[in-house]
């Protein structure tokens, strides 16, 4: 049986240490964090973090952001990588699919319950964030797919 050369170089994320799914997803998740982050800080989004564990501090939302961004990062190399991370196409498809659930969960039905505010709110706020979580979902996904075929 004989293998060509490209597919014996090209790990599939089924064949992939633990270890490097676990890298893929603190790197991706850390990657799309700041990206994000950073866009949270521009309209003044971090305080509203920050406020989920009683801080005002921007920092805290940062930090807060970025520990959650890790945890979202490992749940997508460590339980969708076989199935969803296998090219950069699927790659890139699958982080704005993630990026939408993300949204749903977090701005839409989290965040408000732990701030007794209503849920399923949309305004202008709210669908940045769409757009900040699917930009994260889509850095997420394509360093983590670098990762995961060995090319990081």
């Amino acid at each position: 049986m004989s293998t060509s050369s490209s597919a014996a170089h090209r790990p599939s994320a089924v064949s992939t240490p633990l270890g490097r799914r676990v890298t893929a997803g603190i790197t991706g998740g850390l990657a799309g964090g700041i990206v994000f982050g950073i866009l949270m800080a521009m309209m003044g989004m971090l305080v509203t973090i920050a406020s989920m564990m009683g801080s005002q501090s921007p920092w805290v939302g940062f930090g807060i952001h970025l520990m959650i961004s890790i945890v979202y990062g490992l749940v997508l190399t460590l339980f969708f990588a076989t199935r969803f991370l296998t090219s950069y196409g699927r790659g890139t498809l699958t982080g704005l699919v993630y990026g939408v659930v993300l949204w749903i969960i977090g701005p839409l039905l989290i965040m408000p319950m732990m701030l007794g505010m209503p849920l399923f709110t949309f305004n202008l706020t709210v669908m940045l964030s769409l757009m900040g979580h699917m930009m994260y979902g889509v850095i997420l996904a394509l360093v983590a797919v670098r990762i995961l075929k060995g090319r990081a």
